[in-house]
């Protein structure tokens, strides 16, 4: 088998790269601030408490519909799990966690919560009514039918 040069290599890839030109210039999101500036810090967003907002797509992780400012989530605690892991769920009157996360990463059934699901806000965020900080053309699925 033939192998192809390490230089004929980076000068395709080289090749292959967008050219980026001032007009296309990435604005960053803290604005016109020198590296080694402050800037004002950006506005306190009202966490949107109670009901919860609707899911975008299917397989949406839910949103938090509540403060979770001070929840102690290390390797040895996850606050999350007083009150969403079962049967604490019940007593709390809280969404109990998806079975999905009671599974390992080699999908055998575990009585507590996989070590690959432990750090909820990885994948759920509390809900706010906050601006978006760029622009997109995200549709919820729903209205994409």
């Amino acid at each position: 088998m033939k192998t192809i040069p390490p230089l004929l290599v980076a000068l395709a890839f080289a090749a292959a790269l967008p050219v980026v030109s001032a007009a296309q210039e990435v604005a960053p999101l803290r604005g016109e601030v020198g590296i080694d500036e402050l800037n004002e810090a950006p506005p306190i967003v009202r966490l949107r408490s109670g009901r919860a907002f609707p899911r975008a797509y299917r397989q949406q992780p839910p949103l938090i519909p509540h403060r979770i400012a001070g929840y102690q989530i290390d390797l040895r605690v996850n606050k999350c799990l007083s009150c969403h892991d079962w049967p604490n769920n019940v007593e709390e009157g809280a969404p109990k966690i998806s079975e999905t996360h009671y599974v390992d990463r080699n999908g055998r059934p575990l009585d507590r919560v996989a070590r690959t699901r432990w750090f909820c806000t990885q994948c759920h965020v509390p809900q706010t009514n906050a601006p978006s900080l760029v622009k997109n053309a995200f549709k919820n699925a729903k209205d994409l039918r």
